[in-house]
Parts: C-alpha cells; structure tokens; sequence
C-alpha cells in the first residue's frame, strides 16, 4: 500500500517539525514542506512534484493566507486541501470551506486523529473537528440567520474600526450596499449598532 503522499505548510519551521514527526507514520508521509503559500504553489506547479493532500495553517505572515492558498489550489484542480490551525471562529471556517478546503481540524487534535484526517482528507472525505462540526451544524440548522461569508468579512473589518466608507472601498462595493449589508447583519445578530454587533460576534466566536 502506498503511502499517502503530504505537502505540509505552515510557516514555523518548529512546528513543521514536529507535525513532519507526527506524521511520518501510519501510512502517511511528508514528502515535501512550504513556509509560505506562495512556495506551497511553486511546489504543486513542479512537474516532479505529486501529493495527495496539502496540510495548510490558516496565518502565515506576509504573503498568501492558508484560505487565499488554498482557493488558488482548488481553482487550479490539485489536491485536496486540510486546514490544520488553532484558530475555530466561525469566520475562519466559513471562508476555509467557502474557498474548497476538504477538512477543517485544529493543532490541539490528538495524533491518531490528525493521521486519520489526513488519510481521509487524501481521499476525498471530508473532515472536521468536533468543534468545527458542531459549527457548521449550527449554520445549517438556523440558514436564515446564518451569516454570509460576505457579511462575517464586513463584522472583521468593523471590528478595526472602519468607516461605512472605507468598507466601500476595501470591498469594491458602494457605501447604500454596506448600510443594507449592515442591516442584515443587526437583524441575524439581534443587535442595534455595530459596537453591539462587534461585541455579539466575538462573544459567539463569529470573529
């Protein structure tokens, strides 16, 4: 049986370390690693290169994100991709499975599960952590209050403090769109103001 072929990216050398150590088991091998995103794709484009699931982190400093690495990834037909992160807000999970990541799991994961998802992530199924799960759950069983993807981005940049304006302008839509998107989101939340909504999203882990 042929070992499960795995690019690991994450951009701590420590931690790749022990991941590889972790990993390097069980019918699952590290066969090549990336610090950034950007050098995930170079290794992916290689025509030498072949893996069959890509362990990605979520934050990597500069560059491509794990979630912008992982929607090029996927866009471009390669393997599957695995988030493997500390970070389980509901923002980060959305936009992960919103950009074609196949499992979302966190560091925190014992060993044996973290080899199993990578193996079922390889082939295809999809995989979460029970937190994760319970998330996604949660979305899918209340849909008309779910907030959209687009709605948790604005909730992420109100909470830097910006302007209905300067929304407009990192999101390329027009300053009425916000106010109607800001609308949706006080009605889903329950709130009447966007300190309330900021306040509501980091309390349910939303942001």
């Amino acid at each position: 049986m042929t070992d499960t072929r795995v690019l690991l990216v994450d951009d701590h050398p420590v931690v790749r370390a022990g991941l590889r150590a972790l990993l390097d088991s069980g019918g699952v091998q590290v066969t090549a690693e990336a610090g950034t995103g950007e050098e995930a794709l170079a290794l992916l484009a290689a025509p030498d290169r072949a893996f069959d699931v890509v362990v990605m982190d979520l934050q990597m400093g500069a560059g491509l994100t794990g979630i912008e690495a992982t929607r090029r990834i996927r866009a471009e037909d390669g393997p599957p991709v695995l988030i493997l992160t500390t970070f389980d807000t509901e923002a980060d999970i959305v936009a992960a499975l919103d950009a074609g990541a196949t499992g979302y799991l966190l560091k925190d994961a014992p060993p044996d599960a973290v080899r199993r998802a990578v193996r079922d992530a390889a082939a295809g199924r999809p995989v979460l952590s029970p937190s994760v799960s319970a998330q996604v759950r949660k979305r899918a069983a209340a849909p008309a209050t779910a907030l959209s993807p687009r709605e948790i981005e604005i909730l992420r940049l109100l909470a830097t403090g910006a302007t209905n304006r300067r929304l407009a302008q990192a999101l390329f839509i027009s300053e009425a769109t916000v106010k109607t998107h800001l609308v949706h989101i006080y009605a889903k939340l329950g709130v009447d103001n966007r300190t309330q909504a900021i306040d509501r999203a980091r309390s349910a882990r939303i942001i």
